[in-house]
């Protein structure tokens, strides 16, 4: 579903919402600094604790794991929603599969000097690709 404003182009967006898919499946880290404002922040509750990560401490748990394409997993991206909140700003509910997890994420976008990045990232693990087969 994509709810977005006349003036405002999804054509950002999407290109924006397939590098951040194409990262979190290979970890080819050249798209990461093309995807994450230098000051994102990425948050989520895990067993009853809420993490928060900045970029630099995310960028450096995605380096030191294997990717989903070197385990070989399958690969399930899903855009949900993209909702405008202003020509600059915009928010995208997708979900994907990363190795054995489904995730379900919330990505904050802002327009920046022509493109769109990802300033803020709430994640969700929903459960595992085997629960929902």
């Amino acid at each position: 579903m994509t709810s977005i404003g006349a003036k405002t182009t999804t054509a950002g967006i999407d290109e924006l919402l397939q590098d951040y898919f194409d990262l979190l499946y290979t970890q080819d880290m050249s798209l990461f600094d093309r995807v994450f404002h230098p000051s994102a922040v990425l948050y989520s509750a895990q067993d009853g604790l809420i993490v928060v990560r900045p970029r630099e401490e995310y960028r450096e748990l995605m380096r030191a794991r294997r990717s989903p394409e070197q385990n070989g997993a399958p690969r399930k991206d899903t855009v949900l929603r993209i909702d405008a909140l202003s020509p600059e700003m915009a928010v995208a509910k997708v979900r994907l599969r990363l190795n054995d997890n489904i995730m379900v994420d919330y990505l904050n976008l802002l327009l920046i000097d022509g493109l769109w990045m990802i300033v803020a990232k709430l994640y969700h693990r929903e459960g595992t690709a085997a629960a929902a087969q």
